[in-house]
């Protein structure tokens, strides 16, 4: 072979490799280079800079592109740091607990992309005085308590919250549970109460915690919410009790089984007993029935009484009545039953326990005690300030066929309960 002919071999052999070399790495090499070449992210951050008489619930908002936060920091004047984190959804950076009144607060947020380069904006602002007007809070959820399956987590508010301010006082509302069971918030049409519940009973076992992170949240001309307020509770066994006025008999079923039957005195005809899905609210081994200024008043004390409607619905002994228990309605609208069956039940029942009375002569009234199961889910859901996430959002119904009769059951009511005096029953 020539000289010429293997120099023409070994260039062409040589090109060969190179190009197998740049075949097997030019993908890798570009997008190295493309990562390298990428801008640093977009980020914005807010309150704006010098932005005066902020409430004490601020939130350090942040939106980003082409990167992620990976650093905030938000100290006082005196250069003390703010203890907080990101929200789910990374749309703000949540302090733990509110903000001090008139403070100077400097908040600075890093954003960084995948090839490492970042970005830092920062930005201050200063908060209110303490508001001369408050919404008062209730968390009906207290801290290492065992509560029935039926337990809504309840917040009341004092005067109720307006409609246009109840998605930004429900994004500060937080719960989970372990083992996870979400579930969504209900608000009643006067904003007094919102309830948060799963679309089934909670599991036996299953640990609530609570946050209502209210203090400094805007709500409206009414004021500024009040506290910040937490809890973290269990729940017990299954207990529910079934009252039909038709056969005047209370069933009590634990964990699904009968466990008795016991006879029972509903409200007269002129103050009847409510139908419907309630949940035990509060129980007392003795308390004062008072309804001076009433139509019909009467002071009286009773014993084992277990509240079910802020109306002054509630179980309780009354062995007054007990010649009537099992045949004759003859009570103001509470479910009498005779001393010996009122400390069972005081015994196997709990807080959040669910009650659920059949066939009287009036419905259940919306927001008229913890009334968050006296709903089906499809319309339970409608009452949420925010979008329910996507799998917790009612299955569509199928078209109705044409002449097909409408749906029975027992009105929807959402007028809130009359005022009643404190404690009444009967």
């Amino acid at each position: 072979m020539t000289k010429r002919r293997r120099a023409t071999i070994l260039v062409a052999m040589v090109a060969t490799a190179s190009l197998a070399l740049a075949g097997c790495t030019s993908e890798q090499d570009k997008k190295e280079a493309a990562k390298a070449a990428a801008p640093p992210p977009q980020l914005s951050i807010s309150p704006a800079a010098n932005a005066k008489d902020l409430p004490i619930s601020t939130e350090v908002g942040l939106t980003v592109t082409g990167g992620k936060v990976t650093a905030v920091t938000l100290t006082d004047d005196k250069g003390g740091k703010v203890a907080g984190s990101l929200r789910t959804d990374g749309s703000s950076w949540l302090p733990d607990k509110a903000l001090k009144n008139k403070q100077r607060y400097t908040a600075q947020v890093t954003a960084t992309n995948d090839a490492g380069k970042e970005v830092t904006q920062t930005t201050n602002f200063t908060t209110m005085d303490k508001p001369a007007k408050e919404i008062f809070s209730t968390l009906y959820f207290q801290d290492k308590r065992t509560y029935g399956v039926a337990m809504p987590v309840t917040v009341d508010f004092d005067p109720g919250v307006p409609k246009e301010k109840r998605a930004d006082v429900q994004k500060r509302l937080f719960v989970t549970t372990t083992p996870a069971q979400p579930g969504a918030w209900h608000w009643t049409e006067d904003g007094q109460q919102v309830f948060y519940r799963a679309p089934d009973f909670w599991k036996p076992g299953t640990t609530i915690s609570v946050k209502a992170m209210l203090d400094g949240v805007p709500m409206g001309k009414e004021g500024f919410g009040d506290a910040d307020r937490s809890a973290t509770a269990k729940i017990g066994n299954k207990v529910s009790l079934d009252i039909d006025n038709g056969t005047k008999q209370m069933s009590v079923f634990k964990n699904d089984k009968l466990v008795r039957k016991i006879p029972v005195s509903l409200g007269k005809p002129s103050t009847p007993t409510s139908s419907g899905k309630m949940v035990i609210m509060e129980k007392h081994e003795q308390t004062v029935f008072d309804t001076t200024g009433s139509a019909d008043p009467y002071v009286v004390t009773v014993q084992d009484a277990q509240r079910l409607t802020w109306g002054g619905e509630f179980i309780h002994s009354a062995p007054w009545s007990e010649g009537d228990q099992g045949s004759t309605n003859v009570s103001h609208g509470c479910t009498n039953v005779s001393a010996a069956n009122a400390a069972f039940l005081m015994r196997t029942t709990q807080v959040g326990d669910l009650v659920t009375v059949r066939g009287t002569e009036v419905q259940l009234d919306d927001g008229n005690g913890w009334t968050a199961w006296n709903m089906d889910w499809d319309e339970y859901v409608k009452g949420s300030a925010l979008p329910v996430p996507q799998d917790l959002k009612p299955a569509a119904a199928p078209p109705a066929a044409a002449g097909a009769p409408a749906p029975s059951g027992p009105p929807s009511t959402n007028q809130p309960p009359a005022p009643a005096p404190s404690n009444p029953g009967g």
